[in-house]
């Protein structure tokens, strides 16, 4: 009678919390049986394990085996666990050496041939390990993306074979090199702010929203350049850190998407299409996945054509972008996942397109506008109008127009005060630090609280007003904000000025 404890991960939202493998050989009739709350796919292991320990000529127990998946309230999901319950098997049946195992973590599918296959999430799971001080053992596949990690001590496994003889002291695993990451990395963008002719205030407006990361909105008729704007706030966004770049990672690699490694500080920029769902926005399933607002975290989310999404679907955006998190309930487990995106929407003003040009009503544009709803709008930090170009812009020197690389510099140093000063952005400051770094003297104080009141504000919007005139004197190099920011900040209020209009 033998046992055998091996430690490996389950994947629960971003977290990988510790699952011990305890395996039981005892005397009785064969069977193979796999307890701890399994899902389908882990207790199909049974049949994968048997099979490539057979074909990888090792001795299969002819006797009753028990494995135990500790702690058995949380969900196994996957294949992930095949390679640590083969491993159990052959340390309980005293083929590999039990002693040294409580130093290694083992992840990894196995073929019926004893290969070792991928797993999603090794990310997480290897930021997990590290911070246990156990070494990883995982699927060669897995050890690109896994070397983002450089506090974990990796190694990677092609084979059951390799892994018995590195356990065994017959060949040592090769060791996961870390990926070298500079410590500034220059954004490498295609799209730049140059292509876009004319809309002077419109490109202000991105460069505050890049240098506080503020929520955007731009509103204006069909064929104005509101997309193209969206599409190059990425290429004027500060690059991200080692630690944020690691969470979007850690994000992408419990999805299963690709991820391109040469632009992995890069921020995301996902664009969902009007027709997706709530659950394709926050994320869900049977075992809850992220959806497009934590595959944005860190980066930029846009919805073109904002009205034409369901005003539902809408909604559920409100909670995150307030608290930087969503959590998917099932009635199984519960998944948090991190949301810290900055939101961007674009709309047309009216369903014709243009409010004004007689083709419907106000009561129309009114029903048309009011499918994105007042709290909704409170959490948008600049609204911005996007007019149709002038005569004889597009005839402008190309020259003429400010390249992204140069709106990036002036955003870098904006965003470094803000970090020095209260060591965030501007639009994630708490109410408390509002009053305290956003200070108005008392003649502007009263003058912003009249026009909020004139123009029926929330006092979430009062806030909003106030860390945007924050961000735009710290673009200026500005110790204290004055009526001149105040104003400008108000300026960027044109959905609120549109619907008071068509109000009246």
């Amino acid at each position: 009678m033998s046992f055998a404890t091996v430690y490996s991960r389950a994947r629960v939202g971003i977290d990988a919390p510790l699952v011990t493998i305890e395996v039981h050989i005892s005397n009785g009739l064969p069977s193979f049986q796999i307890v701890g709350l399994p899902d389908a796919s882990v207790r199909e292991s049974r049949d994968r394990v048997r099979s490539a320990l057979v074909n990888s000529d090792f001795q299969f127990p002819q006797t009753r085996l028990t494995v135990n998946l500790s702690p058995a309230d949380i969900p196994k999901e996957g294949a992930r666990f095949d390679l640590a319950i083969a491993v159990g098997i052959l340390a309980a049946s005293a083929q590999v050496p039990i002693d040294k195992l409580n130093q290694y973590e083992f992840y990894g599918e196995l073929g019926l041939n004893g290969d070792v296959r991928g797993i999603i999430g090794e990310i997480p799971t290897t930021i997990a390990c590290g911070n246990a001080n156990r070494i990883c053992i995982l699927p060669q596949s897995n050890s690109l993306q896994a070397g983002l990690v450089e506090t974990t001590e990796m190694l990677e496994a092609a084979t059951l074979m390799a892994v018995f003889h590195h356990l065994t002291g017959q060949q040592n695993l090769s060791f996961i090199t870390p990926v070298q990451t500079p410590e500034y990395e220059v954004v490498n963008v295609q799209n730049d702010l140059s292509d876009v002719i004319g809309q002077v205030m419109a490109k202000r407006a991105l460069e505050i929203a890049a240098a506080g990361q503020h929520n955007l909105l731009f509103l204006g008729p069909p064929g104005t350049g509101k997309s193209m704007l969206a599409s190059r706030l990425a290429s004027i966004l500060p690059a991200m850190s080692i630690e944020e770049a690691l969470q979007t990672a850690a994000i992408h690699s419990i999805s299963g998407k690709p991820f391109d490694f040469t632009q992995w500080r890069t921020r995301p920029f996902r664009n969902p299409h009007h027709t997706a769902s709530g659950v394709a926005l926050v994320g869900g399933g049977s075992v809850p996945k992220p959806g497009e607002i934590s595959l944005s975290h860190n980066g930029v989310l846009f919805l073109d054509e904002l009205p034409e999404f369901d005003r539902k679907v809408l909604d559920v955006l409100r909670e995150p972008m307030e608290t930087g998190e969503i959590t998917i309930s099932r009635a199984t487990q519960q998944a948090d996942f991190p949301a810290r995106f900055q939101f961007v929407g674009a709309l047309n003003p009216s369903p014709t397109g243009h409010h004004n040009d007689g083709r419907c009503t106000s009561d129309q544009v009114l029903k048309y506008l009011n499918k994105i709803s007042g709290p909704l709008l409170d959490r948008i930090d600049i609204q911005i109008d996007v007019p149709a170009l002038p005569k004889g812009a597009l005839t402008q020197n190309t020259e003429e127009r400010e390249t992204s690389a140069s709106v990036r510099e002036r955003v870098n140093r904006a965003r470094e005060v803000m970090l020095s000063r209260s060591g965030k952005p501007n639009a994630l400051l708490s109410s408390k630090e509002v009053s305290k770094y956003c200070l108005l003297v008392k003649e502007d104080q009263i003058f912003l609280e009249h026009t909020i009141h004139q123009l029926k504000m929330s006092i979430r919007a009062y806030h909003k007003i106030l860390k945007v005139a924050r961000t735009i004197a710290d673009l200026q190099q500005c110790q204290n904000i004055t009526r001149t920011h105040l104003i400008e900040a108000l300026n960027y209020r044109a959905m609120d000025r549109l619907l008071a209009h068509l109000s009246q």
